[in-house]
């Protein structure tokens, strides 16, 4: 059986945004975005910004550290 990946697109960083910021957790995250989990902690930290001693995830900021 082959294994199905899927690539994150803006869009895609977008929805995690909006879901993690508003307290989704990772593992919600994976399933509502159809991922695995590992790629969720990935781009969590791909896009992680402090704002005010909180941690939050912005698209923006993990569109451009992938080039």
């Amino acid at each position: 059986m082959a294994r199905r990946y899927k690539r994150l697109v803006f869009a895609d960083r977008q929805q995690i945004e909006a879901m993690y910021n508003s307290g989704m957790n990772e593992k919600e995250l994976a399933e509502k975005i159809g991922v695995h989990i590992a790629t969720i902690y990935r781009e969590l930290e791909r896009g992680k910004i402090v704002v005010a001693d909180n941690v939050k995830y912005s698209a923006d900021v993990a569109q451009r550290a992938i080039g």
